[in-house]
């Protein structure tokens, strides 16, 4: 991914569905440091395990941070089924760190927490809007495209995916 700045208006290169998964954990006690900092330090191994394995399906991501407790990563992944099958497989980095946080979990009393959404987004229920920024969100996964007069608008966006337009 590049931080290199696309001048003007674009738009996502997204065709078809789109599968967003959110992830995030909080801090609820930071003395409980043994019970959370194996959970913040999967995240990154997984990410490096999936960015080396282009066939694994993570298209983007991007980690996000709402204040010192709470951290997020959104990703983008080529369909749900990768997504799905990656979670499931025990050879991959996901199984051992979800059953070590589920140990911690129990033995924490609620010194961290965790959570995930994956949203199965169908072709032409998405659009997007990028303005003098660098690869960003839909535009980091699927590349990007100059806004036309076609597609000025987010309705207009919208009925083009949908194939309206």
């Amino acid at each position: 991914m590049t931080n290199r700045v696309q001048h003007g208006r674009r738009t996502s290169g997204a065709e078809g569905g789109v599968t967003v998964f959110l992830i995030g954990m909080r801090i609820n006690r930071f003395r409980a440091l043994r019970h959370w900092l194996p959970v913040f330090t999967a995240m990154p191994r997984m990410l490096r395990e999936l960015r080396a394995d282009a066939a694994a399906g993570l298209l983007a991501s991007r980690v996000v941070t709402s204040g010192p407790r709470e951290f997020a990563v959104i990703q983008y992944w080529e369909s749900t089924d990768k997504l799905l099958a990656y979670a499931a497989d025990s050879t991959r980095a996901h199984r051992p760190a979800w059953a070590a946080f589920n140990r911690r979990a129990r033995e924490g009393r609620g010194a961290v927490g965790s959570w995930h959404e994956t949203y199965a987004v169908p072709a032409g229920a998405h659009e997007s809007i990028y303005f003098d920024m660098p690869l960003y969100g839909l535009a980091a996964a699927h590349g990007s495209a100059p806004v036309t007069p076609q597609r000025d608008r987010a309705a207009q966006r919208l009925s083009s995916a949908s194939g309206e337009a």
